[in-house]
């Protein structure tokens, strides 16, 4: 009996929720969320019943992955300190080019679940976007609906900048963003409706 539960348990299933693409990543369903004076602040800064201030913001998770890694592993103890937030960006679980596929794949599929989940409870979402190379083109944007606002991480890109605007521009294609809220300053070359966000501002909580 307990086997059985435990194998029928959602947070071992993680499949309640609508998927995309072949390989059935979580759909994150497109929302307006309201952007305007918009302010972050990271993962790593918030608390429990966090002063209002802070709570006007939305949450971000440009930050070292080890600083997260429990939103997606205890998912119901995370959102009672997220949902105070005004919304949440998805978890930027690591993309990196020398990870294996597989570990990119698990990164990408994290991240969405998490954001179908906190959806799911009735939070405001931004999905995240990252990739590394053009093999992670095949599931790195998947599991967002087209028009979505999306927010991208501009921290790390400057040495691979090239690499950088050729997977922008595919995401700009596959998804259509209708906003790209960027963390941290765009390139010149980067197109569509970008708003900057200053990474610097984003670690100011008040306290």
């Amino acid at each position: 009996m307990k086997s059985f539960m435990y194998r029928n348990d959602p947070l071992f299933l993680r499949n309640e929720f609508e998927t995309d693409g072949k390989w059935e990543i979580p759909l994150i369903k497109k929302r307006d969320v309201e952007l305007s004076n918009v302010n972050l602040i990271a993962i790593s800064d918030t608390k429990y019943n966090d002063r209002e201030e802070n709570r006007r913001r939305g949450v971000h998770f440009f930050v070292d992955d080890y600083k997260f890694e429990n939103v997606y592993k205890n998912p119901e103890r995370a959102i009672v300190r997220l949902s105070q937030y005004s919304f949440v960006l998805t978890p930027d679980f690591s993309t990196y080019s020398n990870m294996n596929y597989w570990r990119q794949l698990e990164s990408v599929a994290h991240s969405r679940w998490c954001g179908a989940f906190w959806q799911d409870q009735g939070m405001s979402v931004i999905p995240t976007v990252s990739w590394s190379t053009s093999t992670s083109f095949d599931f790195c944007f998947d599991g967002i609906e087209e028009g979505s606002i999306v927010a991208v991480g501009m921290i790390g890109c400057k040495h691979s900048k090239k690499e950088f605007l050729y997977g922008y521009d595919k995401m700009l294609t596959k998804i259509n963003p209708s906003t790209i809220l960027c963390f941290g300053s765009p390139f010149e070359e980067m197109e569509g409706n970008i708003v900057a966000v200053d990474y610097i501002k984003s670690r100011r909580a008040v306290r």
